[in-house]
């Protein structure tokens, strides 16, 4: 008996010991739960030019959104009307900032409810904290466009507007008389503001003396005082014309014109013929300014332009097409993040810090249990810049590839990838350039039973390029939307519902690609020929992808295959 109730006091006291030493190291780690902003919407949005109902601009690298809204509403008691984010998360926000407090919604919202007051301060940047198990920090930065256009017969260069100061500065020519002005446009509050008085209600208007003009906004009875000067200049406006490429690898020409001038652009191919620009073609931005965009021309060719202005010519001047190109395309521009409980792993992300992404990589997968398998490298084929490295590994339980694709990393499920592939390309390429080099290694690893008889041979490298037109299509039973966001194409690499590129979608308008199963020890130059199924399509979307392990998807190669790439460059002909 003796016996029994010293083993019972024994227990008693092995479980006090384990219960007080679970209290004390309760350090079990909170799971990892992002929260990000799916939708943001406020009252009054628009397009950067002020029209139309407009989208935000969610930024997911840089927890950023940026959106516009017109001159109907009042940037410092803007309603918003829908807000959504993953994962349910408490929104935080400074109470300071909203109109009503306590009315204002804690959690997200496709709609507001009845008694909800979402109005908040928006003349500055607003910052939303979204509470999972962690914070996470979003920026949301709303423009106000309010279109204040002052033009008057004889102006020379563009109205001085200054909304600080609420004063115009306006320069004529010296033959046009100040007390007899005729006005051609006065919106000082904007599309839908009001001007008192109102000098377009008459035929001419007297500018001979500062001029007071009282203006009220479409949100308010209020106004504000505004104070017009017009004086003579002798100087006129000497039209130029310059050409530059935009973002898109399009040629802009743009310039300067006499006041009220419509301009006409002419170019041509080096030997060839003049062809006219149609004036529906023009932009006009101010009466002192023009730009015309050139985006079906031939790449790499020789054009020579000219614009005329009533009697005046420029002088003839030359440029080169480029044609839409990928951003970053020499994979020069990288930054990392920590990871891990202590930091102590790296996810690198193929753009700048502070950038905007364009290329991802599978790194955000790899990093939840190593370090990031897809970076930069200095080893490229100039010794200038960066490169991409990308390193097939076997990270503590499954085979990781390296890659990289245009598009962006979702998300982990479980083990599995989810990945948005695509960005927004509307151009008819005819090749990929690109260079490369590749070390090759035997396939260990099989994460697809399919695949075991390609143990023992040589892993392969795969690089390829597609353009399409997916929109929102219904294919192979998946569609485009994952947790409420829409995606070009979603990738899915968990088994039971595995989603790949499938080179018989009917959205696919052209593709081409390169596999290499043997070193290739030297940096080499590639160029893969585009290989159209239509050519009455317009693309939407391009998606380009380089991977150490073709297979990759599948879990399937070697544990040491690397591929380096760089200088990518789309060829127009």
């Amino acid at each position: 008996m003796m016996r029994v109730r010293w083993t019972y006091w024994l227990l008693i006291a092995s479980a006090l010991v384990l219960a007080e030493g679970c209290a004390i190291r309760d350090d079990i780690p909170y799971p990892t739960v992002e929260s990000d902003i799916t939708a943001f919407e406020v009252e009054g949005q628009c397009d950067a030019d002020g029209t139309g109902e407009g989208s935000a601009v969610i930024d997911k690298s840089n927890r950023s959104i940026s959106l516009y809204v017109n001159d109907m509403v009042q940037l410092s008691q803007l309603k918003i009307t829908r807000l959504e984010a993953t994962n349910d998360p408490t929104v935080f926000v400074k109470p300071d900032l909203c109109v009503t407090p306590a009315k204002f919604p804690n959690k997200t919202f496709s709609a507001p409810e009845r008694d909800a007051d979402t109005r908040m301060d928006f003349s500055d940047e607003v910052t939303f904290t979204l509470h999972t198990y962690q914070d996470y920090k979003w920026t949301v930065r709303v423009e106000q466009i309010i279109k204040r256009e002052v033009e008057l017969e004889g102006q020379v260069g563009n109205a001085i507007v200054d909304a600080t100061s609420h004063i115009v500065v306006v320069y004529v020519r010296e033959s046009q008389s100040l007390n007899a002005i005729p006005v051609r446009k006065f919106s000082l509050g904007g599309q839908h503001g009001r001007v008192m008085p109102d000098p377009t209600s008459q035929t001419k208007y007297d500018f001979s003396q500062a001029t007071k003009f009282y203006v009220s906004y479409a949100w308010t009875q209020q106004t504000e005082e505004w104070t017009m000067f017009v004086y003579h200049t002798a100087e006129d406006v000497q039209p130029t014309a310059d050409a530059t490429t935009n973002e898109k690898g399009a040629t802009v020409i743009s310039g300067t014109r006499p006041n009220g001038v419509t301009p006409v652009v002419e170019y041509k191919e080096e030997g060839g013929s003049w062809n006219t620009v149609p004036a529906s073609a023009l932009k006009l931005p101010t009466s002192t300014s023009y730009e015309v965009v050139l985006s079906t021309l031939k790449s790499d060719v020789k054009y020579i332009y000219k614009v005329s202005f009533g009697g005046i010519v420029t002088q003839e001047k030359e440029f080169y097409f480029v044609g839409e190109q990928l951003e970053n395309a020499s994979l020069d521009n990288w930054h990392f993040d920590p990871v891990g409980s202590d930091g102590k792993f790296k996810l690198y992300k193929p753009w700048s810090e502070g950038g905007n992404s364009y290329w991802d990589t599978g790194n955000r997968g790899a990093t939840t249990v190593g370090d990031s398998n897809s970076t930069p490298t200095d080893d490229t084929p100039t010794g200038k810049g960066k490169a991409a490295n990308l390193q097939s590994k076997y990270i503590v339980i499954k085979f990781a590839a390296g890659n990289i694709f245009t598009g962006t990393y979702i998300e982990t499920d479980g083990t599995n990838g989810v990945l948005g592939f695509g960005r927004p390309f509307s151009s008819k390429p005819a090749k990929l350039e690109f260079d490369y080099k590749y070390k090759t290694s035997t396939i260990t690893r099989c994460g697809d039973s399919s695949y075991e008889y390609l143990k023992g041979k040589p892993d392969s490298c795969q690089v390829y390029i597609l353009l399409a037109d997916w929109d929102g299509e219904v294919y192979n039973g998946k569609n485009n939307e994952y947790k409420g966001q829409k995606f070009p194409f979603i990738i899915r690499t968990r088994p039971s519902e595995r989603h790949l590129i499938d080179l018989h979608d009917p959205n696919i308008i052209a593709y081409a690609q390169m596999t290499k199963g043997e070193d290739v020890t030297d940096w080499t130059h590639e160029t893969l020929t585009l290989n159209y199924r239509y050519t009455d399509r317009q693309p939407k979307w391009v998606v380009v992808v380089a991977s150490a392990s073709k297979f990759g998807d599948f879990f399937t190669g070697g544990e040491t295959s690397l591929l380096n790439v760089d200088n990518f460059r789309l060829i127009y002909e």
